[in-house]
């Protein structure tokens, strides 16, 4: 069903005069609704000609100011000859008649004004089935897509140029177009190709994938169009890292929501010109995002020195896999790799090896600070000792102590004092000058600096609450208690 009406025909036959596509001539017209932008661009124009026709069979279509009948119309191509009124424009036969409108007695698409042919070919299937080779050839995985576009920054200008003129007409009607009654042009876009894309590649389009499939287009005939902007808003256009021009889409809409009326009719035309030729694909690209692991103890819900044991459960971690080409895993898959991780080292043994979502990353680093952990440490003092030395150190509960940055971190974290609590202290006599201390401590708490005091950096500390100089000779984690990642069955 073709979406005008007799309301709509005035605001049709401005634009189509000026040579904007009958997509762009829909979103100009409000409408909102997806199945006539789906029809094939060549029964579009063919429909409008149709609605545009008066009952002589001509196609009239109105200028918004009537040119005299010799004058060369230069949005025509070739224009008109002078002599006698009529010219052949390489798209069909032009006249001008009565009234200085224009009847076109048959024709073939032009650009578009609007869109730079973006709402003409590279909507149609031809185009989708060039991208979707694309992404077949590119090797990725996937069960649903994003894709996203691009368009030219000037794409912006000439919407608002066309706007203007159309607001203006509808004025004389005692009628108002607001730029919120305008359809966008990626809406549109989005109407048309996100089936095409489905169907073609038979999975669903999907905002949330992790798979982006983008295109970015590029017209480097009116790349000029935006740069007059700069002269009247030169605060809109500030130079930013890793652009490589100030005419990006949003310094371009900044500048025309500042712009007034009159000042942009001066400067930039109403309607703009006709391009020659359409939008260029600048990139298309694949890209994947990325894909998290669960399970080894070397990474990443703190971490420890590189004399420090981890035993028990091990550390939660997780890696990020950046741009992955494959993203299924079967649990066997899963399971293989991770016997031979353990097969391929005595120092490194993982458990629960399993793929995990990014929000599930958050949990783990969540408990970071509120997390408990169990140490076991071998304790030298330069004192001789006996068992009733350390016993008191069991009956200590919930100990505060203040830790300012250790020395031997202060190159890579900022100077400050940090209250940790130790929760519970167990010991076992080894000798005169060595025991064995179990904690259970707040995550973060340094251990080290605990025992020997860190020259009065960490206060109190095992040396300073025994009365001796004490050091540790060995350190191992024993547990880190935090419930993730989920265990798995065997």
């Amino acid at each position: 069903m073709f979406p005008l009406t007799e309301g709509n025909k005035h605001v049709a036959q401005l634009l189509f005069s000026t040579g904007t596509c009958p997509r762009c001539i829909f979103r100009f017209c409000g409408v909102d609704f997806h199945a006539p932008y789906k029809l094939s661009y060549e029964e579009l124009f063919n429909e409008l000609q149709k609605f545009l026709k008066t009952e002589k069979g001509e196609l009239i279509l109105e200028v918004p100011n009537p040119p005299p009948k010799k004058i060369r119309l230069h949005e025509l191509e070739d224009g008109i000859d002078g002599t006698d009124n009529q010219s052949q424009n390489g798209e069909g036969r032009v006249s001008i008649i009565e009234g200085g409108s224009i009847a076109f007695k048959s024709s073939s698409p032009n650009v578009c004004n609007v869109c730079l042919g973006i709402l003409q070919e590279f909507c149609e299937k031809e185009f989708i089935k060039k991208v979707c080779q694309k992404v077949e050839a590119s090797g990725f995985e996937f069960t649903n897509l994003v894709f996203s576009v691009s368009f030219p920054p000037q794409l912006s200008v000439r919407e608002h140029a066309a706007w203007l003129l159309v607001k203006q007409e509808m004025g004389k009607q005692s009628l108002s177009l607001g730029r919120n009654d305008i359809v966008q042009l990626k809406e549109a876009y989005k109407w048309i190709t996100h089936p095409l894309f489905s169907e073609e590649l038979g999975v669903p389009i999907d905002g949330k994938s992790l798979f982006e499939v983008s295109v970015v287009f590029a017209h480097p005939e009116t790349v000029e169009d935006c740069h007059f902007l700069r002269a009247i808003c030169p605060d809109c256009f500030k130079p930013a890292k890793n652009k490589q021009s100030v005419f990006t889409r949003m310094a371009v809409m900044k500048a025309l929501n500042k712009i007034n009326e009159e000042d942009f009719r001066k400067q930039f035309p109403c309607p703009p010109n006709s391009p020659k030729a359409v939008c260029s694909v600048l990139e298309m690209e694949c890209a994947h995002g990325a894909v998290f692991v669960a399970g080894f103890n070397f990474s990443s819900s703190g971490r420890e020195d590189v004399d420090v044991r981890t035993l028990g459960n091990g550390r939660p971690f997780a890696i990020e896999l950046v741009n992955p080409h494959r993203v299924h895993f079967t649990s066997q898959e899963i399971k293989e790799l991770q016997q031979k991780i353990n097969s391929s080292s005595n120092k490194i043994q993982v458990r629960d090896l399993q793929l995990v979502t990014r929000e599930a990353i958050g949990h783990m680093k969540e408990g970071e600070e509120e997390k408990t952990k169990t140490y076991s440490a071998l304790i030298w003092t330069n004192k001789a000792i006996r068992k009733e030395d350390i016993e008191f150190l069991n009956d200590m509960k919930d100990l505060k102590i203040d830790q300012k940055t250790p020395l031997r971190v202060l190159h890579r974290r900022p100077l400050a004092v940090r209250n940790r609590i130790i929760h519970s202290m167990e010991t076992c006599y080894v000798d005169e000058h060595h025991f064995r201390l179990q904690l259970k401590t707040q995550a973060g708490t340094y251990i080290k600096e605990f025992v020997h005091g860190d020259f009065g950096r960490t206060k109190p500390n095992i040396g300073s609450l025994m009365n001796v100089t004490a050091d540790i000779l060995e350190l191992d984690v024993e547990s880190v208690d935090v419930d993730w990642p989920p265990a798995l069955d065997d």
